[in-house]
């Protein structure tokens, strides 16, 4: 069964932090509001979004959508932003789920 949906993590890192543009596509059935979930795995947090309403407990971070991006039609994609602390190692999430389902993460 193919992925609902699919993710592309596009970072920018620095020493002691980093941003990132998220981009998910739909590949499942219209949603009216949606939350992308993921875990980091070496103590990143976020510390500030944009085009999403992002928070994190712990290693468990949620990406919300805002009013104006709550529509994701089948095919459709939405992208956010955020940045946060990291240390020395940076590792890309593998986590990713949509509404609890999980997608598939691309380049």
């Amino acid at each position: 069964m193919p992925a609902t949906c699919l993710v592309t993590w596009t970072p920018n890192q620095w020493t002691g932090g980093f941003t990132a543009e998220v981009r998910v596509t739909n590949r499942g059935p219209a949603l009216n509001g949606w939350a992308l979930t993921w875990s980091f795995a070496a103590g990143q947090r976020v510390t500030n979004a944009w085009n999403a309403q992002v928070t994190q407990s712990g290693a468990a971070v949620t990406a919300r959508n805002v009013d104006w991006n709550a529509s994701l039609p089948q095919g459709a994609t939405a992208s956010f932003g955020f940045q946060a602390s990291s240390g020395a190692s940076n590792p890309r999430p593998a986590d990713f789920a949509l509404n609890g389902a999980a997608c598939q993460v691309g380049q």
